[in-house]
């Protein structure tokens, strides 16, 4: 175990040097063959005969992959459908300048053989990008003299590609408000018959000379018309990326850098990189205080949905104070959520984004609400389809992780299953869509990350199976795993606490919260199915005395059990912090059994209780709080010890104890019922017998929806919670 964690200490150091020490988001996306085709195409104004960009002309001799193709390489294996206008590009470069004699052949050789496979894995539905340029592609390599010839079945796919381009130059306007891609950042694969005034070119211009932050699209207006400022843009572009230009730029870094911090949390490597992370986190919150809200430019905004969806998760989860203003600002714009609602399959990794981040709502939110029932229902359509044509991302099997998101609350969720999940689909490159290409960010699916994830899952399942072994030795030497009636939860208790949490690696809080559930479990069910009345008063009386003496049989089991964790616990305490914490936790746990004793007796003496009276009892007899304070007292940013007293309960404290006690009441009653036990809906529907149970559920679900949006404040917002974040959502999760 040793070695596993040197060998996890070293990958850490090699990611944080290479990746992190200087971490530049732009030097992560991958070059764009297809723009960087276009700048060598570019020829000197003083010298028309030899190229301005000579490096990009350099990378594209040298970018050629061993197959003969330029681009991405897919999921499957084989070159990405945007490899064939990529490659074309490219060739035309290389044809143009007289250089490359055998990478022309190579490349006019792979298109031959490649084009028709490569259009059937698309089965006739290709991105919009796609159908503008490949068209417009072949005809320039036809012009230039390149020697492309299609079987029959790709001239088909062609002419029929050709119809609908043809269709769109003629329907859409030269800059759609509506689409992600105006038109116009197409200008290079305009034929010659579509007439584009030099002013229309110069009216869109950004401000940097770009025309819609394309390469390929601004040298083409460079060419088109000599403007000053599209060159500036280029020589800026060239002198940041001498070694192949990136599809979009100037490139979003904080949104890189967002992609990031999620990606190494969920790869479940965040607390290897906390500081990173904190750093990251801060720098963008400061920047974005100070940025304009709502862009104007719809494909601008849909960017910022996306990105803005992801800051916002990130940042509450990490404490910040941020509003719900901050991403959901798109709802007051009818003309986006319409649009999104008619071509929701092009914009399902921004809904999936928004969704995920609404998972973090408050009390009073309701534009959180809102986003939610907006993204989910567009999600839930999305998974209807038979593929996925999304405008931002491509992963590897989107419906999986979309049912997941949607079919398991993220509440409710096991941290390191999840982490196995994300793991496994990132075994995959995920590929990002540009306007007419694909890239990766490397950083996301870095070699050592990807390996550091599969050893750190290794690390910690070696870690639990230890702790289970050890967990089965204590349950069995106090005699709770023999106890001849009720739930044997040994295995039970200890995976749902490790596999729910991200607790460090070494933390002692899992066997102290394992060991209190196990002992909660079988106390309970002793006094819920096993224990004569007598008995459990005795074993109550006991417990307030802290005194064993004439016990026996399953009462004396239980108290000594009892003792032996208490005694564990506060001895551990008292090494680390020289604070003896034995009485609080004796008294937590004796209200607990009083609190089982007068829930017994209501049960034995058919007394029904009032909703109130109940609740006051069941927060304290669902016992969350005896599981999961204790524990926090060994947390990074341990709980003050004086918090242990009842009479100095946290607020967070007390949402667990309700919340927890409404969750099982909801998931129980049809038992309660049949044995005779009252819980939450079923008194709701004593005290209401005009109403029917579904009503009753649906009641105390709505005061538990409450108490969890309430409880996530809590235990997310700094200044609030009584514990620190990241510890709190695992005691959330438990």
């Amino acid at each position: 175990m040793e070695s596993s964690l040197s060998s996890i200490q070293a990958l850490v150091s090699q990611i944080k040097q290479e990746i992190l020490s200087s971490f530049n988001p732009s030097s992560f996306i991958s070059p764009s063959a297809y723009d960087t085709a276009w700048l060598a195409l570019v020829p000197c104004p003083n010298s028309p005969k030899s190229p301005l960009f000579k490096g990009c002309l350099n990378w594209v001799l040298k970018g050629q992959k061993e197959e003969g193709f330029w681009g991405e390489v897919g999921r499957d294996g084989l070159p990405a459908i945007d490899s064939l206008p990529a490659t074309l590009a490219c060739l035309v470069a290389i044809k143009k300048w007289g250089v490359g004699e055998q990478n022309l052949k190579r490349g006019v050789t792979f298109i031959n053989s490649y084009s028709e496979m490569l259009l059937k894995v698309e089965g006739g539905k290709f991105p919009r990008g796609f159908t503008i340029v490949f068209p417009a592609m072949v005809k320039l390599a036809l012009e230039n003299g390149l020697e492309i010839v299609f079987p029959k079945g790709v001239e088909e796919v062609l002419s029929n590609m050709s119809l609908e381009r043809q269709r769109i130059l003629e329907t859409e306007e030269i800059v759609d408000s509506f689409q992600f891609s105006p038109l116009l950042a197409h200008l290079e694969a305009f034929p010659s018959s579509y007439i584009v005034h030099e002013e229309d070119i110069e009216r869109n211009l950004s401000e940097d000379g770009s025309l819609f932050q394309s390469p390929s699209a601004t040298a083409c207006a460079f060419l088109v018309t000599g403007n000053q400022k599209c060159l500036d843009y280029l020589k800026t572009l060239v002198a940041k990326h001498p070694n192949g230009v990136p599809p979009v730029y100037p490139i979003d870094e904080e949104l890189v850098s967002l992609c990031m911090v999620n990606q190494i949390q969920r790869l479940g490597l965040a607390e290897y990189f906390a500081e990173e992370i904190d750093e990251i986190l801060g720098q963008i919150y400061r920047s974005y205080e100070e940025q304009e809200q709502e862009p104007t430019a719809f494909n601008l905004a849909i960017t910022k949905i996306y990105k803005d969806a992801l800051l916002f998760r990130l940042l509450r989860m990490h404490g910040y104070n941020v509003t719900s203003r901050s991403f959901c600002w798109f709802l007051d714009h009818e003309d986006i959520c319409a649009h999104m609602e008619r071509n929701y399959e092009y914009y399902t990794s921004i809904l999936y984004n928004v969704y995920r981040a609404t998972d973090v709502i408050f009390s009073g939110e309701d534009e959180l609400e809102e986003a939610r029932s907006f993204s989910k229902k567009l999600l839930e359509k999305s998974l209807k389809l038979t593929s996925i044509n999304d405008n931002m991302v491509i992963f590897a099997n989107f419906h999986k992780i979309i049912d997941h998101e949607l079919s398991i609350p993220w509440i409710a969720r096991l941290d390191h299953l999840d982490h196995r999940m994300w793991i496994e689909e990132n075994q995959v490159d995920t590929l990002w869509i540009a306007k007419a290409t694909f890239y990766r960010v490397s950083c996301l699916q870095n070699h050592k990350l990807i390996q550091l994830a599969l050893k750190n899952f290794d690390f910690r399942q070696s870690i639990y199976q230890k702790e289970l072994e050890e967990l089965n030795r204590w349950s069995k030497d106090v005699g709770l795993s023999e106890m001849g009636f009720g739930r044997e939860k040994t295995t039970y208790c200890y995976y749902a606490v490790a596999s729910s949490t991200s607790l460090p690696h070494d933390s002692v809080a899992r066997l102290i919260v394992a060991k209190s559930a196990i002992l909660v479990t079988v106390a309970d069910d002793f006094f819920d199915m096993e224990g004569s009345l007598e008995e459990l008063q005795t074993l109550t009386q006991a417990v307030q005395r802290w005194d064993g003496r004439g016990l026996t049989g399953h009462s004396k089991v239980i108290f000594l059990a009892l003792d032996n964790l208490v005694r564990e616990i506060a001895t551990n305490y008292f090494h680390r912090q020289g604070i003896d914490i034995t009485e609080n936790l004796q008294n937590m746990w004796r209200e607990t059994f009083v609190s089982w004793l007068i829930e017994t007796t209501w049960s034995k003496s058919q007394y029904i209780p009032s909703m109130e009276e109940y609740l006051e009892t069941g927060m304290t007899s669902i016992a969350s709080h005896v599981i999961t304070l204790p524990a926090s007292c060994f947390l990074s940013t341990s709980s003050p010890s004086y918090e242990l007293k009842a009479s100095s309960y946290e607020t967070i404290t007390k949402l667990l104890m309700a919340s927890t006690r409404l969750l099982n009441d909801i998931q129980s009653y049809q038992k309660e019922i049949e044995v005779g036990r009252k819980n939450l809906v079923v008194l709701h529907q004593i005290e209401n017998p005009q109403v029917g149970i579904e009503n009753s559920i649906s009641y105390v679900k709505g005061i538990l929806n409450d108490m969890k949006k309430e409880l996530l404040e809590q235990a997310l917002i700094d200044d609030l919670g009584v514990f620190p974040s990241h510890s709190s959502i695992s005691i959330c999760h438990a």
